[in-house]
């Protein structure tokens, strides 16, 4: 590690199991910033905390500007506060999105073995009556 207080992009690759490719798409999208030495991205503890929060909106279902404008939240004043309550919002709504979802499915896949048993015992009588 360069030090403990910041990391090169391999070294973030490895601790949080990204591609480069990622890390340069989430800086494309404002989500990071990384500072420069030359052409080397160094990515700081603010950065390292940014992407913890990246990988886990995007583990629950948030879009990317969802997670973009929950990270903004934090620069401005009262920020932390801010994005605290925003967040607390976000993820009681995505909660209830993915209960519902977790419903429908559950529908879903009863609806569809009660499909397969139906097939099934169709089929077992046309093999019974073409034996």
């Amino acid at each position: 590690m360069v030090s403990d207080q910041v990391m090169t992009i391999r070294e973030m690759c490895q601790a949080y199991d990204v591609t480069p490719r990622a890390l340069r798409f989430y800086e494309a999208k404002e989500l990071l910033s990384p500072m420069r030495q030359g052409q080397r991205r160094i990515y700081t503890r603010r950065d390292r905390a940014r992407l913890k929060l990246i990988l886990r909106g995007k583990r629950f279902g948030f879009s990317l500007e969802e997670i973009r404008q929950m990270l903004d939240m934090y620069d401005i004043e009262n920020g932390p506060v801010n994005q605290m309550v925003e967040a607390i919002a976000a993820a009681r709504k995505r909660l209830v999105e993915l209960q519902h979802q977790r419903r429908d499915l559950d529908q879903t896949i009863s609806d569809l073995s009660e499909q397969i048993a139906v097939a099934e015992a169709n089929f077992e009588k046309l093999s019974q009556s073409a034996a």
